[in-house]
């Protein structure tokens, strides 16, 4: 499993591309985009296409080849395969048939956007949920789901779903959001903004809506998280109990005041 750039051509590592010059042939999931790639390189070998729509099948294919003494390299069209990439099904079948699966890091829009992005917290501790759903119903209750979730968030978006996106992040209100659009490439820009601000900072130019995006929902404040603990309980208690006694069961759960809580309690059942 061998990572490639995801931009910048210059991003790759010497024992990459050793590997690359030594196998029999290289599984891809674009075989037009790896040979573009291969020919900047002088690198020339036999192309096999694995992709989301054919990974189960193809892998069977590989093992073959593997089972034979071939040396065979995967690599997605950007960055390392199985991260919200296709190479989990073909790393699992490999591991399966008892043979050797190998990773050869690389470039990641991932660690790049974290160590640019200034976050603070927890050691450095992130979830990555990388892309959310296309539905905007889903994609609002993943975004309720995060709200409450006190560690950063990476998340992984396309241009052409960019702007709903940033119309859902919008109930992050003044929750830090680092973007970075188009990493490693001519173009790249990284700013960070409260994430209410993102529809608007994508507006004031139309070529921010274009390129690859990685985006960090900074973590929570303490006081912030404990907030968001309280109202993620009592909306899971009020609609078994009644109003005081669900108050009263999140206030032993999680600390908080009851008054606090009572006022909240209200406004949730008052949406």
């Amino acid at each position: 499993m061998l990572a490639t750039p995801i931009g910048n051509l210059a991003d790759i590592s010497l024992r990459a591309l050793h590997v690359l010059q030594l196998v029999d042939a290289i599984a891809c999931e674009d075989t037009r985009h790896t040979q573009g790639m291969l020919g900047i390189y002088g690198i020339s070998k036999p192309l096999l296409a694995v992709h989301e729509h054919n990974e189960r099948e193809a892998a069977m294919g590989i093992i073959a080849r593997l089972q034979n003494n071939e040396r065979i390299a995967y690599v997605s069209d950007a960055g390392t395969p199985a991260v919200s990439d296709p190479g989990a099904r073909l790393a699992a079948a490999v591991h399966q048939a008892h043979l050797r699966v190998m990773p050869l890091p690389g470039a990641s829009s991932i660690t790049a956007l974290i160590s640019a992005a200034g976050l603070t917290g927890d050691a450095g501790c992130f979830v990555f949920e990388g892309f959310l759903s296309s539905k905007a119903k889903e994609r609002e209750a993943q975004i309720q789901r995060l709200s409450s979730e006190p560690r950063a968030v990476i998340l992984l978006e396309a241009p052409h779903r960019i702007e709903a996106l940033a119309t859902a992040l919008a109930a992050l209100k003044e929750r830090p959001l680092t973007v970075g659009r188009e990493l490693t490439k001519q173009f790249e820009q990284i700013a960070t903004m409260p994430a209410s601000a993102f529809s608007i900072w994508l507006a004031q130019d139309k070529h921010r809506s274009s390129g690859e995006f990685a985006l960090a929902i900074h973590p929570q404040a303490a006081t912030e998280s404990a907030a968001g603990e309280g109202e993620r309980v009592l909306k899971l208690l009020l609609p078994e109990l009644p109003t005081k006694t669900a108050v009263k069961l999140a206030a032993d759960i999680t600390g908080e005041p009851r008054n606090a809580l009572y006022e909240t309690a209200l406004r949730i059942k008052g949406e």
